[in-house]
């Protein structure tokens, strides 16, 4: 199993909107960055992916899970990318802001913090753990 963050907009498409899609899940399409995309290529039936809030919020906010591996994403008209099937898997209790994030030395190696722009990028398991641990922390 590998481990990925997934980037959306909430006010385009948030983890409340995924959670409403059900065990169907939604296609995680639209991505037209060729690096993002060859990530894309990569996963697997099982995999698991931070769902992280960009532009509005900057938080890791919950996981989602794919279902479908790389097929054609239909909102491409020339073809060059591609698009995956995930499911909702649970919402964290706090969300993690990029600025915890960055305060971590442990996972300050990032492609989220390296690497701003990307969409898609893998996580590898240790600072995923760190990560997951992270927003199982309910804050008051």
């Amino acid at each position: 199993m590998q481990y990925w963050l997934l980037k959306s907009e909430p006010d385009v498409w948030s983890i409340t909107q995924q959670k409403k899609a059900g065990l169907n899940g939604a296609t995680w399409d639209g991505v037209r960055n060729y690096q993002a995309r060859n990530n894309l290529k990569k996963m697997k039936i099982g995999d698991l992916c931070f769902f992280y809030h960009s532009n509005i919020g900057k938080e890791i906010v919950g996981i989602v899970k794919v279902i479908k591996p790389a097929f054609k994403d239909k909102t491409d008209k020339k073809g060059d990318f591609v698009a995956v099937q995930v499911r909702f898997i649970e919402e964290f209790n706090t969300p993690i802001s990029l600025v915890k994030i960055k305060k971590n030395k442990d996972i300050s190696h990032l492609p989220l913090i390296k690497q701003s722009r990307l969409s898609v990028m893998p996580i590898d398991y240790k600072s995923w753990k760190i990560i997951y641990k992270m927003g199982k922390i309910r804050e008051i």
